[in-house]
């Protein structure tokens, strides 16, 4: 085991920074500070923070939808800085679920294959044949059984933000990355989502990490830190 704990959480990342160098001779805009952070199988973490703070890159480099200027990134005992594009696209698609707040379905598809649509791209046969009965009972997890072939014009928003989590959900990812998902939505639909979610972290002991400007939903949450400057430090209400 490495001396510096690395397989002892699910998630590690350490002394991270991100900067963008706009153009030649215009200083570096320095957009995350020295973020350490562990998060453990199951847990529930929410980031607040003021809009521009860096929370949805912070959320996009954990997603190894992006990679930090400094630092290292820890994923289930893989260092994400150290991987080449087609293994960072694997660990997005087998380890990592994203629900954002456009929930992004494809309007020519039922619910059943908006959710299905993660699977065509995974290597492991065994997940791929078991994808379909998967995605019936989360859907109907979810309260959407009677929505099955319905495309996404016929649901409601909260319908459809519903069908993206079970969509995050389908290939089994060991961490689920949240950023604003009840953002768009009215407040009955959002208290049903944040509701959802935290069951869903529970039932599939799958970590959690909202992005979110909602502290109704921040604090459903098992921890919550706020993203100010740059930097991370515990969040008081």
């Amino acid at each position: 085991m490495p001396e510096d704990g690395t397989h002892d959480h699910l998630l590690r990342i350490k002394d991270l920074s991100k900067r963008y160098e706009p153009a030649a001779g215009v200083e570096p805009v320095v957009v995350l500070k020295d973020i350490t952070l562990v998060l453990d199988q199951g847990d529930s973490l929410a980031i607040v923070g003021p809009s521009g703070s860096g929370k949805s890159t912070l959320l996009n480099i954990i997603g190894a939808l992006d990679l930090p200027s400094a630092g290292s990134v820890w994923l289930n005992g893989q260092n994400l800085t150290d991987l080449k594009p087609n293994q960072l696209a694997e660990v997005r698609n087998r380890q990592v679920g994203f629900i954002f707040q456009a929930h992004h379905l494809l309007p020519q598809c039922s619910v059943l294959e908006n959710v299905l649509v993660p699977t065509l791209a995974s290597s492991n046969e065994v997940l791929r044949d078991g994808a379909p009965d998967r995605a019936r009972r989360l859907i109907e997890r979810v309260g959407l059984a009677a929505r099955m072939s319905h495309r996404p014009a016929q649901l409601s928003g909260g319908e459809r933000q519903r069908v993206a989590v079970v969509r995050a959900l389908i290939n089994e990812p060991r961490l689920l990355l949240a950023d604003e998902p009840t953002g768009a939505l009215d407040r009955e639909s959002a208290t049903v989502l944040a509701q959802l979610l935290v069951e869903l972290n529970e039932e599939e002991k799958v970590a959690l990490i909202v992005v979110t400007h909602s502290l109704e939903l921040a604090r459903r949450m098992r921890r919550v830190v706020e993203l100010r400057d740059g930097r991370l430090t515990p969040f008081v209400s």
